[in-house]
C-alpha cells in the first residue's frame, strides 16, 4: 500500500504567463507557495476476489474490468501511461476541488508519485512535475498553464520562470520572521462557488490571442519582479498587499469569466473592512478569495465576511511526499485485463 500527500498551492503573481502560447514568445514567471492543505492518494493492488479488476473512489465510485472503461480521464490515462493494473485507488482532500488551488494538478502529481512508488521506482520532483504536465495537458488534452504541477511537486515559496527551453524553480529568499509576518497577514475565504477551470482557461487562451490582452499579461509579468523586490528587501509588506490588488484588477481585464458581480461585491466588502488587497485564486470564476490584511484589521475582515468559510493556513515547503510505503509482491494476471 502506498499513500502520498501532496499540497495545494496559492499563486500570487504572474498567473496566465505560464501558458505555453505566451511564455514561448515572451517568457513567463509566477510567484506562488504551497500551504498545509493536502490531497491524499491511497493505492494498493486489488485482491482477486472480485469480478472487477480496478476500483476507484473519489467523488464517485468506479468498478471496471478494463482500464479503457474508466471514466476519470486522469486516472485512465495515468494507468495506461505507466502500465498499472488491478488497482484500488482512493482520493481524499482537505479542501474541495474546482476551487482555484490547483487541486487537479496536485491529484495528478500525487497519483503519479504513488504509481511510481508501487513500481519500486524513485522519481525526483522535476520528473513528477513533467509527467503531471504531460498527463494533464497532452494525454487528457486539458487547457491551462503549467505552474500548478510544478508547485505541487516541488513545494515551497518559489518564483518559477518559464521560457521556450523549459522552466526553473527559484526559492524566494526571505527571513523566517518576514515569511511568518506575510503568512499571518493573509486570509483565505471560500466563496462557495466551484467551477471547472478548463472552461475559464479556454476563455483566457482565446483572450490571449488579442494583442491588448498580451499587453495586460506583459504588465502582470513585470509585477513578478516588483513583488520579489518587496519580499526580499526591507520594504513594508503592506506594499505586497497593494500589488495584489493591482494584479487582481489587471487579471479581471483578461476575460469577463474570471470574476462575477457576486465575487466583486465580496472583494469590495473585504477591502472596505480593512484588507489592503487580494485576489481570487486560480483561473477565476469562483473558489477561494485571498486577502492581505494588516494584523489589527483581521478580526474586522473576518466579521465582514462571516457568511464565508474562513480557512487558516500555514506555508509548507515539502511538496509531494510518500507518507506510507508498504511494498507488495505482485504478479500480473494478463487474463484479467
Amino acid at each position: 500500500m502506498i499513500i502520498t500527500q501532496t499540497p495545494f498551492r496559492m499563486s500570487f503573481f504572474g498567473g496566465g504567463t505560464d501558458f505555453p502560447g505566451f511564455y514561448h514568445q515572451y517568457g513567463g514567471s509566477v510567484i506562488s507557495t504551497t500551504f498545509d492543505k493536502y490531497c491524499y492518494v491511497n493505492v494498493r493492488h486489488l485482491p482477486r476476489f472480485f469480478d472487477y479488476t480496478t476500483e476507484l473512489c473519489y467523488a464517485k465510485i468506479e468498478r471496471v474490468t478494463s482500464i479503457k472503461d474508466i471514466q476519470h480521464p486522469a486516472i485512465r490515462n495515468a494507468m495506461e501511461y505507466l502500465h498499472m493494473h488491478e488497482l484500488r485507488l482512493s482520493y481524499e482532500a482537505d479542501l474541495p476541488a474546482r476551487s482555484g488551488l490547483g487541486t487537479s494538478s496536485s491529484f495528478a502529481v500525487g497519483m503519479l508519485h504513488a504509481f511510481y512508488a508501487m513500481k519500486g521506482k524513485y522519481v525526483d520532483k522535476r520528473k513528477l512535475a513533467d509527467d503531471a504536465i504531460y498527463l494533464e495537458r497532452t494525454l487528457c488534452n486539458e487547457k491551462g498553464g503549467i505552474q500548478d504541477q510544478i508547485a505541487a511537486s516541488f513545494g515551497g515559496f518559489n518564483r518559477i520562470n518559464f521560457s521556450s527551453s523549459g522552466y526553473t524553480v527559484h526559492p524566494i529568499i526571505i527571513s523566517p520572521e518576514r515569511k511568518e509576518q506575510l503568512n499571518n497577514s493573509l486570509m483565505l475565504f471560500f466563496t462557495g462557488f466551484a467551477r471547472f477551470s478548463s472552461e475559464i482557461q479556454t476563455a483566457t487562451e482565446q483572450a490571449l490571442q488579442q494583442k491588448d490582452k498580451d499587453n495586460l499579461l506583459k504588465e502582470m509579468l513585470s509585477l513578478v519582479d516588483d513583488a520579489e523586490k518587496i519580499l526580499t528587501s526591507h520594504t513594508d509588506l503592506d506594499e505586497f498587499g497593494k500589488l495584489l490588488d493591482y494584479t487582481w484588477k489587471l487579471k479581471r481585464g483578461l476575460t469577463n469569466k474570471i470574476s462575477s458581480d457576486t465575487i466583486d461585491i465580496l472583494y469590495q466588502t473585504g477591502i472596505a473592512a480593512g484588507a489592503i488587497g487580494g485576489k481570487l485564486l486560480g483561473a477565476g470564476g469562483g473558489g477561494f478569495l485571498l486577502f492581505y490584511v494588516p494584523i489589527d484589521k483581521k478580526a474586522a475582515v473576518q466579521e465582514a465576511l462571516k457568511k464565508l468559510l474562513y480557512v487558516p493556513f500555514a506555508f509548507e515547503d515539502a511538496g509531494t511526499q510518500v507518507i506510507h510505503y508498504t511494498p507488495e509482491i505482485y504478479q500480473p494476471d494478463e487474463s484479467r485485463e
